[in-house]
């Protein structure tokens, strides 16, 4: 996976997940990267500092603590301060609601039209809905992105 950091017409940069390079490119090609927040499709790379791992003959003198993090453990967000994770989850959710509120929702149809829209014989649109972990499988080994979403919504009139 790569990440790469995208800047769309509107100034809005956000970060994006691609199996390689070439993947972003294909998918920038084929008019399937847009931004997130304003639905710009105008979006190019943006300036980004790169990830810099320290020289590998540095070995720490200090053993490394393990960290345990059992189903019962939990991982402090946000340093720990609730305030700050409650509002990052609510503009998550805000997030998700304006791209949903920019796609289909296809109900059961999800990996059907999912990969019609891929081969391109249904028109390109953000679409949504349910599908099995087999399906969900399917679709990845095809190649074909899709993701679940982070927070459950209701569908918006009926199954498709």
């Amino acid at each position: 996976m790569i990440v790469f950091d995208l800047k769309c017409s509107n100034a809005h940069v956000f970060e994006a997940w691609f199996g390689s390079s070439s993947d972003y490119e294909t998918q920038q090609d084929r008019g399937l990267v847009s931004c997130p927040i304003c639905g710009a499709e105008d979006v190019e790379k943006a300036v980004m500092a790169p990830a810099v791992g320290t020289k590998g003959n540095r070995r720490s003198t200090t053993p490394a603590k393990p960290v345990d993090i059992g189903r019962d453990s939990a991982v402090p967000v946000a340093g720990g301060d609730p305030e700050i994770a409650k509002a990052m989850l609510q503009t998550l959710a805000d997030m998700q609601k304006k791209i949903l509120d920019q796609s289909e929702y296809v109900g059961s149809k999800f990996a059907d039209e999912a990969r019609a829209i891929h081969h391109g014989e249904a028109e390109m649109r953000g679409i949504y809905g349910e599908t099995t972990p087999e399906d969900a499988a399917a679709l990845e080994d095809e190649g074909i992105d899709a993701m679940p979403l982070l927070f459950p919504v209701r569908p918006r009139g009926g199954d498709a």
